[in-house]
């Protein structure tokens, strides 16, 4: 099996010219993934998923060695004292960094295990089988795929992952959920859906605002489930496993193995996030920062490619009410003459699209700016 006929388009190929295109297309048709190349037995990355030149001078940008991403402890929540430290540091973490890592968030680390052995079950399955799940088809609800912006993007990054969206409804049919990790999925989201409750309650009193503030605003819905998996990369300082970018939602809540590989911008370097066992990593979205008039900060962040794998991790990402359309702005509590509003009314479904629209990685935050 020679997937994209990497024997003649390898990344050490002396041809200087390929077909995009159609290179694109092949890897597209095989609905192997990522995960296929490596059956395959590739030792060199397709020209597709090699980063552009000024791309890899990025890489000029140091590492910040001594720095780490807050971490908080969620033990305490509603009891007196402790739970206003809660809500101070969230609010600094917001601010400052973006992101933020929480323990004692009473999501059992048993739960969180059985996940991560899910999201692998399903991806190392029979081929066939996961195949059938494999589309382009963003309104069908579980989908398998490979760089969900393959044709628009620069170069391809070197995941796979299964989606579980739950934009348009906060109901899912179990039988819709691949078998091989139906179960653990089911429970999973539901626990992590009373986390964003709950997140979203310290956030809003991070604000100065009510604790139901932001869920009567519907910012805990729109949840769509990603898990991804990055296999292991025989060529990592080629290509990336997500490209630098911010994300387009509220909030994300991610659980990822041990494996490393996430890194964010914090004061212009580069930080790695050290994996913690049983923490989860929450970060502020490009929506939280507008409805926050700035105040809360949407932060670019990576995953690198590795020798070493396959690395996993499954995010939750809160878009908001996207059904029916709901106005979203600059929280009206939030504006004041000091302080007017620094972005325009939008439907988070518009922002989404705008989002969508775009290569992956291009934040659309300038474009809804007053």
């Amino acid at each position: 099996m020679d997937i994209l006929g990497t024997n003649e388009y390898s990344a050490q190929s002396t041809v200087d010219y390929y077909d995009r295109a159609k290179e694109l297309k092949s890897f597209d048709d095989s609905k192997a993934g990522v995960k296929g190349l490596i059956d395959a037995g590739v030792t060199k990355i397709p020209k597709i998923f090699i980063r552009p030149p000024d791309e890899l001078s990025q890489e000029l940008r140091s590492l910040h060695k001594d720095l780490q991403v807050p971490v908080i402890d969620l033990g305490g929540i509603g009891k007196g004292n402790r739970h206003q430290e809660i809500v101070r540091e969230v609010r600094a973490a917001s601010e400052k960094w973006g992101f933020f890592q929480v323990v004692n968030h009473g999501i059992p680390l048993g739960v969180l295990d059985k996940m991560i052995d899910g999201g692998r079950a399903f991806h190392e399955q029979d081929p066939e089988v996961k195949k059938g799940f494999y589309t382009r088809d963003h309104t069908r609800r579980v989908r398998y795929e490979s760089n969900y912006d393959l044709f628009q993007s620069r170069f391809a990054t070197w995941r796979d992952s299964l989606n579980i969206s739950m934009g348009y409804s906060d109901h899912i049919d179990a039988d819709e959920i691949p078998s091989v990790c139906r179960a653990i999925a089911i429970e999973y989201m539901k626990h992590v859906t009373n986390l964003g409750d709950t997140l979203f309650e310290l956030l809003s009193e991070a604000l100065g605002l009510k604790p139901d503030h932001l869920t009567a605003l519907e910012c805990n819905k729109g949840r769509n489930f990603v898990c991804f998996y990055y296999p292991a990369c025989p060529e990592p300082e080629l290509t990336l496993g997500i490209y630098n970018h911010s994300d387009a939602t509220f909030l994300t809540i991610l659980l990822q193995d041990q494996l490393g590989g996430f890194q964010v911008i914090h004061e212009n370097q580069w930080v790695d996030v050290q994996p913690i066992a049983g923490a989860l990593l929450v970060n502020i979205g490009d929506l939280l920062q507008i409805v926050s008039n700035n105040r809360f900060k949407s932060i670019n962040h990576r995953v690198l490619a590795k020798r070493v794998g396959p690395r996993i991790s499954v995010a939750c990402f809160c878009a908001g009410a996207l059904v029916p359309p709901k106005l979203y702005g600059p929280i009206k509590e939030l504006i004041s003459e000091e302080n007017p509003p620094m972005y325009k009314d939008f439907l988070a479904s518009d922002y989404i699209k705008q989002f969508l629209s775009k290569e992956h990685g291009t934040s659309g935050l300038d474009y809804f700016k007053l």
